[in-house]
């Protein structure tokens, strides 16, 4: 075996562009012109040339197409070349499907279809369309994967395919994704664009509105939006199920749903509501039933004086009821010769092509149609001139020794060629009459007009586009129909206000040390709930879902999350990682409630005996942290905070935030080896914004501040030996900022500090 000097970064890449090109060119891209993948073009042609499986005939088993396209055309597996057939037959996927399907095609809610041995398949006339004039000469053919037969490069659809049907796929470096459009905007577009070459994207939405998908739905971008789109080839189609209101047997009152989204799989949508409905995410909605037939009818059963806009709303916003198309109008253009090439393209790119391609195929097809004139023309001619002769030239025949000499000598005396001697031999005596002869002469008549006709026709562009328009009209005709989707003009986008889809209920919401969270009623002893072994209740907020509680955490940032996102659970709970966006090391140190606006009247008297500690817009935080630096902060802006925190206090390395406590009158604070030390307000300063702060109380090496309480009644304070201290505020030591204070615990340590309830 010879050697061959090559390196591995040189095969790699010349292997890998090599596989690129075969995937972009071979399998993943439509062509513009027929507006097909290889495999679709090919079953198509191996439906129609190889099987005969045309609309007027019967059908076959798909096992039977698979295997004629895979033997003969399309070197893949069976499953995606099934699953293209599975697709061109599905009035779900396609606007305009292609096959005739007979069996389990799939459906709209993600079932699979049945295998090709037990389904059966045929085409549809429109597909009859996109073979156009396949044995017209109208396209090239190459050889196929093995050279042994032919197969069409492009098929003449007669059809804008790409544009009407659309496309979907994935190569190497770029994809496609183009939405379907209906049959009737795509022609009078067409024939505006034959009309004006010049012609304005703008003014091409006055005739193609919007992409039109098969499974309906509203479409809300603007005209504007749609012409950026179109223009650039690129952006987002805002899809947007249908719905309207229903009454029900018992006075009750029902949303249906009776349109989805394209490409939405509509079990997995009736099973996303569920969970919302069975969340009570959405208590406007009670229940889902789904009573889809051939037509989408999702039935969501309303609460008693529910708004069933706002649910609609709700449901659009959470859920894929309302998603996105993206478009992507990649597709293979012609480059001469056999070869193409991956090109973004516009709209007016698109049917310019398209046009461009059909000029060429009428063109092909009526110098087709010429050459079998002329070849037509001149046998008739050479029986025309043996007419006068008719005698003579039978006396020839009958004394030749056969069928060969008997057209030699013809030819020698009538001067024919050899086309023509052969058809006057073989000719049948009863087409000699008279009357016979009447009707060759008026079909040459006729055939010769027809040929200065076409002559006269290929001599004129503008003859040729004629026939261009006149084919797109007959198509039209023939396959053209209404509008599935709508285009809102004036989109009304309805506010959602959170508490409105929030079921009130009365509940603890538990905070433990360990920063695990949970929910539970508030008929339930919070003192009993379950907890992780080694962990504690660090607060049991008595609250509403409609509220909110704030945390405060050692690495100086502030959190907030919504109680109804609290996990209602008899068990442990959750960690707040998991709905919140915590840093390395982060636990919560201080937490809070903040009261819905509406309910903090109602719960002024809760707060007076000493309930979990509220916050508000506007309230004051001291702020200490393990190095005795501290100072206060105003709370602003809590509804803007996000997942990843709201940092209020600046550290330095090694330092962490120990309290963050309401500003009163007075506070204390306290370190770990048992000092304790009584500041007032005005001793601390105000910050408007984060920062490291100034030293509140003086803390000497291998000492630290384990906590803070303002002015109260009584301390609890929980030393590392001996029983829990019961101190009142009055006996701790007084002093100016910066001091060290006064030990307040001796022979232990100071593990925590609390208020006394």
């Amino acid at each position: 075996m010879a050697e061959i000097d090559t390196s591995l970064q040189q095969e790699s890449r010349d292997r890998y562009l090599t596989y690129a090109l075969s995937v972009v060119t071979g399998r993943a891209l439509p062509d513009v012109r027929d507006g097909l993948k290889p495999v679709q073009r090919r079953i198509l042609y191996a439906m129609f040339h190889n099987l005969k499986l045309k609309p007027e005939g019967s059908h076959r088993k798909s096992a039977a197409v698979v295997g004629e396209v895979l033997a003969r055309y399309h070197p893949h597996g069976d499953t995606a070349c099934y699953d293209a057939l599975v697709r061109m037959a599905q009035d779900f996927s396609l606007r305009y499907p292609l096959i005739d399907g007979q069996g389990n095609f799939g459906s709209l809610d993600g079932d699979s279809p049945a295998a090709y041995r037990y389904t059966e398949s045929k085409l549809l006339p429109v597909a009859l369309e996109a073979l156009g004039e396949i044995h017209e000469e109208t396209v090239a053919y190459r050889e196929n994967f093995d050279a042994t037969v032919f197969e069409p490069e492009v098929l003449p659809s007669r059809i804008p395919q790409l544009l009407m049907n659309g496309a979907s796929g994935i190569a190497v470096g770029m994809a496609t994704s183009i939405p379907p459009h209906n049959l009737s905007e795509l022609v009078k577009g067409l024939k505006a664009l034959l009309k004006d070459p010049e012609i304005s994207t703008a003014k091409l939405t006055n005739s193609i509105k919007g992409p039109d998908f098969p499974t309906g739905c509203q479409i809300l971008n603007s005209k504007q939006e749609l012409t950026e789109i179109y223009r650039t080839g690129r952006g987002a189609i805002r899809m947007r199920g249908e719905w309207k209101t229903e009454d029900q047997p018992r006075g009750k009152q029902a949303l249906i749903i009776t349109s989805i989204p394209y490409a939405l799989n509509k079990s997995q949508l009736v099973e996303k509501i569920a969970d919302l409905i069975i969340a009570k995410k959405v208590p406007q909605i009670v229940d889902v039933r789904d009573e889809s037939t051939d037509e989408v009818r999702i039935v969501l059963e309303l609460a008693p004086e529910a708004d069933a806009q706002l649910a609609a709303a709700f449901l659009c916003k959470h859920t894929a009821l309302e998603s996105n198309f993206p478009v992507n109008f990649t597709a293979l253009t012609p480059t001469g010769g056999e070869s193409s090439r991956p090109e973004l393209l516009s709209l007016k790119d698109c049917l310019q092509f398209f046009l461009d391609f059909r000029e060429e195929v009428v063109e092909k097809r009526l110098r087709f149609e010429r050459k079998n004139l002329a070849e037509r023309v001149h046998i008739l001619e050479g029986l025309v001139l043996i007419y006068d002769a008719l005698d003579e030239a039978l006396k020839i025949i009958r004394g030749s020794s056969g069928r060969s000499d008997a057209a030699q000598k013809l030819r020698k005396r009538f001067k024919l060629s050899e086309v023509q001697s052969f058809a006057v031999v073989d000719m049948r005596v009863y087409q000699l009459s008279k009357t016979a002869i009447a009707d060759i002469r008026k079909e040459l008549d006729e055939k010769v007009q027809r040929i200065r006709q076409i002559d006269s026709i290929l001599r004129s562009r503008s003859k040729i586009l004629a026939l261009v328009e006149k084919d797109l009209d007959a198509v039209d005709k023939a396959f053209g129909d209404k509008r599935k989707s709508k285009i809102v003009k004036d989109l009304e986008e309805i506010e959602l206000n959170a508490s409105d889809f929030i079921v009130q209920e009365d509940v603890y919401a538990i905070v433990t040390e360990d920063g695990w969270i949970k929910r539970i009623r508030q008929s339930n002893d919070p003192e009993t709930t379950r907890v992780r072994e080694g962990d504690a209740i660090l607060q049991a907020h008595a609250v509403s879902t409609v509220d909110t509680v704030v945390f405060v955490t050692n690495l100086g940032y502030l959190y907030t999350v919504a109680v109804d996102l609290f996990p209602a659970s008899s068990g442990y709970g959750s960690p707040i990682q998991k709905i919140l966006k915590f840093r390395d090391g982060e636990r919560i140190v201080q937490s809070f409630t903040c009261f819905d606006e509406v309910r903090r009247a109602a719960q002024e008297k809760l707060l007076e005996v000493g309930d979990a500690p509220s916050i508000s817009e506007g309230d004051e935080l001291v702020l200490v942290s393990a190095s005795g630096m501290g100072y206060i902060l105003q709370i602003e802006e809590l509804g803007a905070i996000k997942k990843n925190g709201k940092r209020i206090m600046k550290l330095r390395d090694g330092d962490e935030l120990r309290a963050g406590i309401h500003s009163q009158s007075e506070v204390a604070i306290f370190t770990e080896q048992g000092y304790a030390l009584v500041l007032k307000k005005k001793e601390i300063p105000v910050r408007n914004q984060p920062a490291i702060g100034v030293i509140l109380i003086g803390v000497k090496d291998e000492d630290q501040v384990v906590g803070a309480v303002a002015k109260t009644k009584r301390i609890l304070i929980t030393p590392s030996a001996g029983k829990v201290r019961d101190v009142t505020f009055g006996s701790l030591p007084k002093g100016r900022r910066g001091l060290r204070g006064k030990k307040v615990v001796s022979r232990a340590v100071i593990e925590a500090v609390e208020e006394k309830v």
